[in-house]
């Protein structure tokens, strides 16, 4: 298949560069890693960038109108993304939950009332969501939630925990994953919420990492009472709801890692031209000059597998277990180009941001540390695995599995 753009479409991603060089925050630098100093300055910035690109025409651009889309292609929407990941990565973080979880998953499981009230106020700019899926004794396992929502007097009473919940801290909104019948196998008991984050009864604790950002969050919840009309679906949908959210998630995913991923690629080779290893550049070093191409082998295998699974959707297929190979190629791949770019500094590679001997103001060091978590968010590794034998390669389960899940 050709997946080169059209004529049109490569003049609409003209257009957009073009306007997004007049429309990035004053004082933005592409080229730096961290722009903002915190959390909440970031969450400033997303929230005035996306109200830009709502106001200028470039904000869920296959979404209908009537909820604040523009009612073009996915096409137009991927290209959109790609350009953003490429040239402003950093503003976009704040929002990855909410538009690549949040939002289309009301798009296809929420009640026209939903969509109506939440789909404008994301695209927008006005709210930043977050994903209550996993608990301290349900990591990888989805299902396995302890978290209860009892029905009470019009609204569901929710107790219990979540944790790893990205950007939990800023977030106005989360989708969270409930049980509402545990007298059943725990997938047929499991609900699917939208819970308002300022809610009384909701604690965020924000969890410091190694790569010193405090981006993940528990969250505790006592007797909070969420309104029925934010259950999505029905009651018992929840895991099914659940896992539309992260074929959604993985599928649209790759694109825009993708091209995040390129531009680092495009930031180590400037590296490898400029840094010196024994009197020459990293670049003329033949094992370095192997690791670069692997490295660029890896982001274009990630980019073809996610066109091809685009090529699918915008066919009107929907998006399906085949994901789960895109989380393989971007989490394994980015975590190797890390250590690489790390070996080819030598001893420099311990020097951290702000130093004035650091190499691209500790641009790699971060990422490094940060991609220890790639293999573990958004489904583990060996998850992953299974997934693609069971669902893609149909590969008997894992005996003892099957049998827990009865």
């Amino acid at each position: 298949m050709d997946f080169r753009l059209t004529e049109e479409q490569e003049k609409f991603r003209q257009e957009f560069v073009s306007w997004l060089k007049n429309n990035l925050p004053e004082g933005y630098n592409p080229s730096l890693e961290q722009n903002y100093q915190s959390g909440e300055e970031l969450a400033r910035a997303y929230r005035n960038f996306q109200k830009r690109l709502s106001e200028g025409g470039y904000a869920g651009m296959h979404y209908p109108k009537e909820y604040g889309g523009q009612g073009r292609s996915l096409m137009e929407e991927i290209i959109v993304l790609q350009t953003l990941a490429h040239t402003c990565e950093e503003l976009k973080r704040t929002g990855v939950i909410t538009h690549g979880m949040a939002s289309p998953t009301i798009l296809v499981c929420g009640s026209e009332e939903q969509k109506r009230e939440f789909l404008p106020k994301i695209l927008d700019g006005t709210h930043i969501w977050c994903q209550g899926f996993s608990e301290p004794n349900a990591g990888s396992d989805v299902a396995n939630v302890s978290t209860r929502a009892v029905r009470e007097n019009g609204h569901y009473i929710v107790n219990g925990q979540k944790i790893w919940t990205s950007v939990a801290h800023l977030a106005d909104w989360a989708i969270m994953l409930v049980c509402t019948d545990p007298s059943v196998p725990k997938h047929k008991g499991l609900s699917y919420l939208l819970i308002d984050m300022k809610l009384p009864g909701v604690e965020i604790r924000p969890i410091t990492q190694i790569s010193g950002e405090a981006e993940f969050n528990e969250v505790y919840m006592e007797d909070v009472r969420v309104p029925r009309e934010m259950l999505v679906g029905k009651e018992g949908q929840g895991w099914i709801i659940a896992i539309t959210t992260l074929m959604f998630e993985r599928v649209v995913g790759d694109a825009y890692m993708a091209a995040r991923y390129l531009r680092n690629i495009e930031v180590l080779m400037e590296m490898a031209r400029n840094t010196y290893r024994s009197g020459r550049p990293v670049i003329e070093d033949p094992i370095f000059r192997q690791q670069l191409a692997q490295a660029y082998i890896d982001v274009m295998v990630l980019k073809y597998h996610g066109l091809r699974n685009l090529s699918h959707q915008m066919q009107g297929g929907t998006p399906g277990p085949e994901g789960s190979i895109g989380k393989l190629l971007w989490s394994e791949p980015n975590q190797r180009i890390t250590e690489a770019a790390l070996g080819m500094q030598g001893p420099v590679g311990q020097i951290m941001k702000g130093s004035p001997w650091s190499i691209q103001d500790g641009f790699w060091q971060f990422h490094y540390l940060r991609a220890r978590g790639n293999t573990i968010e958004a489904g583990t590794s060996e998850i992953q695995r299974n997934i693609i034998g069971e669902r893609c390669l149909g590969l008997p389960k894992d005996a003892s599995r099957a049998a827990r899940q009865k």
